[in-house]
């Protein structure tokens, strides 16, 4: 554990025997058989049942939180001049106050010893505080809310159930991906149930499972044991298989996450805005952000950046904000140097675009530029999955030469089989196969057939089969929870 890291909780996993055969079965047919006076309460019950299940004690730091937010969104609109900025201050003292204790508290703590110890002082006992589940994504989806509220993009919640309903919704609770108050306000209050609907929900959440059970798990299984090995055992050869199987096993489990999430806010009437656009084919950090966690970084653009002055104050602020949104969307990681790290890494990358990268790279290959980022992201990826910044700098010896320096190499523990590297190419063909501009046009044509009304029933055939591989492999495989859990 990293020193200062919060304990965690555990969460009810979308890929989950538990989930799969006995939750998600019973939510539906409960939501399905009410009248639409009751669904929104049953989806209410559900979702407070979903984040008990994970983390039994904070279900009541979750619902008293979010009980003030809408007393004090209310306060917002009924007040005017100083008062009203006072109690837009007064939510968001409230809601970062909860993130800084659950989920940097210990990290602090840390950094403190550290440096009394520096000084030849005693060190302060170490603090341990558990973290609640997604606290990052419902902390942000909170803070969106009374913005919104304050700000007049949105009416403020009618009552207290509706406003808990939008924060607490189990598809996208845990690891988002980040739903603001506006844009789906109107939806919390009434929305389109068709079967149509719920059937495409059932297409996407397949295709997600099929991510993260089949691609994601895999990739698990070969970067996992090489990243948890004695470095004196990594061979130069392991250190990049593991890292290529991490920059795969990211992606499809966060955007299979994802898939899953959207699929069952349709399920249920909800429709929510997309967080991946097929990120490995960008040529530059500034596309590749406007593609990876797409919620993540419109909240960070509206909600930090716009607010800290954007680009309306000259060049050398506009950098300085970049850096603050990056430097801060590292810690919103984790609380750990290595995370502060992998957010000035695309700090760095990012001004590099804004000083002259992005004007050069529009005179070169397209290709060219994608084989870099592919490089480059898989290099910011090693400072993500590493333990702490000393690892990850070892890693980077391993890929780049130095051999073990131990005595047994790594070699059995992990599965270096045909399977192992079918799947790692099967990986890749679905990442890069959107290069390809013919590629994406027959794929966009292969969509629009599927969801008409003429290839529908092909296109149901075509969601069982994904759906029943990846129940097997649901069945049959280890059960790994996903990586953004922990945020």
């Amino acid at each position: 554990m990293l020193g200062g890291e919060p304990a965690r909780t555990s969460p009810l996993v979308f890929s989950s025997s538990d989930f799969l055969f006995a939750f998600l079965p019973a939510t539906l047919l409960c939501y399905w058989l009410a009248g639409e006076r009751w669904r929104n309460g049953i989806a209410l019950a559900a979702s407070l049942l979903f984040y008990a299940v994970g983390a039994p004690r904070f279900v009541y730091v979750l619902v008293g939180t979010c009980a003030i937010d809408w007393w004090i969104s209310r306060r917002i609109v009924s007040a005017t001049g100083g008062t009203r900025r006072a109690w837009l201050w007064g939510s968001l003292a409230l809601n970062l106050s909860l993130l800084g204790w659950f989920k940097y508290a210990g990290f602090f703590v840390a950094q403190a010893s550290s440096l009394l110890l520096a000084f030849g002082l005693d060190a302060v006992a170490p603090l341990q505080v558990a973290l609640p589940i997604g606290i990052s994504f419902f902390v942000f989806q909170k803070i969106s809310y009374v913005v919104d509220v304050f700000r007049g993009a949105a009416p403020p919640a009618p009552t207290l159930g509706g406003y808990l309903l939008y924060v607490a919704l189990f598809p996208q609770l845990i690891a988002g991906p980040i739903v603001r108050y506006h844009d789906i306000a109107q939806q919390l209050l009434a929305r389109t149930h068709s079967a149509a609907r719920f059937w495409h929900g059932v297409e996407r959440f397949a295709i997600g499972l099929f991510k993260k059970a089949v691609l994601a798990n895999g990739m698990a299984a070969l970067c996992d044991p090489v990243y948890t090995a004695p470095i004196d055992t990594v061979t130069t050869a392991w250190a990049w298989v593991a890292v290529a199987a991490y920059y795969f096993q990211i992606w499809f489990d966060f955007s299979g996450y994802s898939d899953m999430a959207i699929g069952l806010g349709r399920m249920l009437g909800f429709e929510f805005l997309e967080n991946f656009d097929r990120p490995y084919t960008a040529r530059t950090f500034t596309e590749f952000w406007r593609r990876w966690h797409i919620s993540l970084s419109n909240f960070m653009r509206d909600y930090l950046y716009v607010p800290l002055g954007g680009n309306r104050k000259g060049p050398t602020r506009t950098l300085i904000n970049l850096w603050i949104v990056f430097l801060a969307s590292g810690l919103w990681h984790g609380a750990a140097w290595h995370f502060v790290a992998w957010g000035a890494w695309q700090g760095v990358f990012l001004t590099l675009d804004r000083l002259f990268w992005s004007r050069l790279a529009e005179r070169l290959p397209a290709t060219l530029l994608r084989v870099g980022m592919v490089f480059l992201v898989m290099q910011s990826w090693v400072l993500f999955r590493s333990s702490d910044l000393t690892h990850a700098g070892q890693m980077w010896v391993r890929l780049f030469g130095g051999g073990p320096t131990g005595t047994t190499p790594l070699a059995a523990s992990v599965p270096f089989d045909t399977g192992a590297m079918l799947s790692l190419l099967a990986c890749a063909l679905i990442s890069f196969a959107p290069w390809s501009r013919r590629y994406c046009e027959q794929e966009q044509a292969a969509l629009a057939f599927f969801r008409s009304d003429r290839g529908e029933p092909w296109a149901r055939a075509a969601t069982w089969i994904v759906l029943v591989i990846a129940l097997v492999a649901v069945v049959g495989g280890q059960h790994n929870p996903f990586i953004y859990y922990q945020f």
